[in-house]
Formats: C-alpha cells, sequence, structure tokens
C-alpha cells in the first residue's frame, strides 16, 4: 500500500511547491481536485499539466489522479431531469478524463455529492438510468487512458444517491465496465455503522482507491477512529492501492495535518 494526500488543504501553496513539500515528507502520491487549479479544467493550459507531470517526476511523486470532479463549473448534473444538462455534464467528464491522463494519473473519484442526489419526483432507478448514460462515453476514454473510475459511497448527510458499499456494488455490476470500480472512504464509512472491516470485506473485488479520514472531518489519527483494524482489513484482501488523505476541516494547517497523518499510518503499514 502506498501513502498519498489530497492537494486542496494546500489551496494557499502554488503545486510546484505541494508537489515539492509532498515529496519530501514520505508521501507517495497526490490526488488533485482540479478546481483547486481553474474554475473549468479545460482553462488548465496544456503547459501547466506538463508541468505537473514533470515536477512530479522530479519530487519522485506518483499523481495519483482526480476527485472532486463535479465540483465545478457550477452547474453540472448527473441526476438532472434535463437532457441537455447531462449531456454537457458527460463532455465535461470526458474533458477531466483527459486532464487525469495529461497529467499521469490513473485514478478518478466519482464523489461530487450534490451532482448526483435523486431530485423530488424521480425515482432512484431513474438516476441509476441517468449515471450510465453520463458515464457511457467518459468510461470508454477511461478504457483507452488506462484510467480508473471509482465510485464512491457517500453519507446520508451528504446524497441521497449510493450511501453505502452495497448500493455501490450493485451500479457497478450493472454497469459492468472493467473501467468503473470502487473506492471507499473511511468518514462516509461511518454512516454504515457496522464495522469497517465488513464493508472492506464486502467491497474487497473492487476496491482500487481508499481515502483515510476521521469522522471529525480531520485528518487519519486526529480522532477516536483506529485505524489499526482498517489497515489490517485492507491487508488482509491485499489491497495493493493508495491510502490517500482527505479532509474537510483545514483550520489545522497544512504542515500540521500532512505530517501527523503520515507519522500515523506509517505505524500501521
Amino acid at each position: 500500500m502506498k501513502t498519498g494526500i489530497c492537494n486542496e488543504i494546500f489551496s494557499s501553496w502554488t503545486i510546484e511547491k505541494t508537489i515539492e513539500y509532498v515529496g519530501k515528507i514520505g508521501y507517495d502520491g497526490l490526488e488533485i481536485a482540479p478546481f483547486t487549479l481553474a474554475n473549468s479544467v479545460e482553462d488548465i493550459s496544456t503547459q501547466k499539466r506538463s508541468e505537473i507531470r514533470t515536477l512530479a517526476e522530479k519530487h519522485r511523486i506518483e499523481i495519483i489522479g482526480t476527485h472532486w470532479l463535479l465540483v465545478k463549473p457550477e452547474g453540472l448534473s448527473i441526476s438532472s431531469p434535463c437532457a441537455e444538462l447531462r449531456k454537457k455534464t458527460s463532455h465535461y467528464f470526458e474533458q477531466l478524463v483527459q486532464f487525469t491522463s495529461d497529467i499521469g494519473g490513473k485514478i478518478m473519484v466519482l464523489g461530487s455529492p450534490k451532482q448526483r442526489s435523486i431530485k423530488a419526483g424521480q425515482t432512484k432507478q431513474e438516476v441509476i438510468e441517468y449515471f450510465k448514460e453520463v458515464i457511457r462515453m467518459p468510461l470508454e476514454m477511461a478504457k483507452q487512458k488506462h484510467i480508473t473510475i471509482c465510485l464512491e459511497p457517500l453519507a446520508k448527510t451528504e446524497t441521497n444517491f449510493v450511501n453505502t458499499v452495497t448500493e455501490a456494488l450493485e451500479i457497478i455490476k450493472e454497469v459492468n465496465h472493467l473501467n468503473l470500480r470502487l473506492i471507499l472512504d473511511v468518514k462516509a464509512m461511518c454512516d454504515e455503522n457496522r464495522p469497517f472491516s465488513e464493508i472492506i470485506f464486502e467491497g474487497k473485488d473492487y476496491l482500487s482507491h481508499f481515502h483515510a479520514n476521521d469522522r471529525n472531518l480531520l485528518g487519519p489519527g486526529s480522532g477516536d477512529i483506529d485505524f489499526g483494524p482498517i489497515i489490517k482489513a485492507l491487508k488482509e484482501i491485499s489491497y495493493q492501492g493508495f491510502i490517500s488523505v482527505e479532509v474537510f476541516d483545514f483550520s489545522p494547517g497544512p504542515e500540521h495535518i500532512a505530517e501527523k497523518s503520515i507519522q500515523y499510518l506509517k505505524k500501521f503499514l
């Protein structure tokens, strides 16, 4: 297993400073939220994409991939009843696949809770069909680029579409595409109110990425969640991907979050 961290905690830093620092303190990879670089991924120049890839190679850091895919530009939606908006979202998703490939990434995390939620008057199956429609072409492009798109179960407080590993697996199996897999997130897993190891074992055949955080919105080791059993379960299923630190409370500062998180994770790895 390799350690990674998401770049939005370094929002006040340049991407150059971020990559250098993450490599210096011992992380293996960096996961990028495109909205931290531009309002639209289409506004990120070819030169900038090349620079990110070159800097990562220089500092011996892998660019894991991308997440928070549809938060910007505003108005995108997987679940909208408007066919034109779904078409626009699918096209933008293809641009995200291209960007991820250009920077050397191999994983795309499909969270974006507000952009996928079931709206009043819609059924779950209706939104599943919209999901399949929107993701169809991006998945084909991801196949060409050797990129895995990972569907992320999220808590009921964030979205009403795909809240458990069971629901995620149902959709992944229905889509039946080798490039659509599963990501698990510790904070989101808390919402299932069952042992973390049980969730991990249920998703083991499809798990391609993992987000490490605590229910308190901070990094691993910052709250009451013991990562010992979590990492033990990941080892037992022979998981060999990234454990990527993703936090939602930036108040302790990027250095504190990054350094404390990797120190804690390395106790178990």
